[in-house]
């Protein structure tokens, strides 16, 4: 899938009501955590339409469980983003996983880092940039 350009913002909560999808780099047992959806052969970081009413930790904790999982979470904002709209990238801990929901994922995968078949380019640099704050506050 070819997008036009994405781009990578710093936090600025002015804009996070605009923001309509929420994406999550996520780790589990200190492996990253990635989906693989039913109709693709490739890997992609959970996430998912901010539904009507739903702030962002709602809907990262909706989408985690839908496509991972996991029934307990933390999740910190990182960086907006936008591809077609704006969206916000988390990193979350999964403390708990339970049996993956029979909705649209296939299956997921622990990995000790970023898979190379991923089903959109950008996910690297958002692993990239999660990766990297993360290891900067634990340092």
């Amino acid at each position: 899938m070819a997008f036009k350009e994405v781009k990578l913002y710093d936090l600025d909560y002015s804009i996070v009501p605009e923001c309509t999808r929420v994406v999550c780099a996520c780790k589990y047992k200190d492996k990253w955590v990635f989906a693989k959806h039913k109709d693709r052969d490739t890997w992609e970081l959970p996430g998912g339409h901010i539904e009507q009413g739903e702030d962002f930790i709602t809907a990262g904790m909706r989408e985690l469980f839908e496509e991972t999982g996991a029934t307990r979470v933390k999740i910190q904002p990182i960086c907006l983003y936008s591809v077609s709209t704006y969206g916000l990238l988390c990193y979350a801990e999964i403390e708990k996983l339970e049996k993956l929901p029979d909705f649209e994922i296939a299956q997921i995968g622990l990995f000790d880092d970023i898979p190379l078949n991923l089903t959109y380019s950008f996910h690297k640099m958002f692993f990239d940039k999660v990766k990297s704050v993360i290891e900067n506050k634990n340092t």
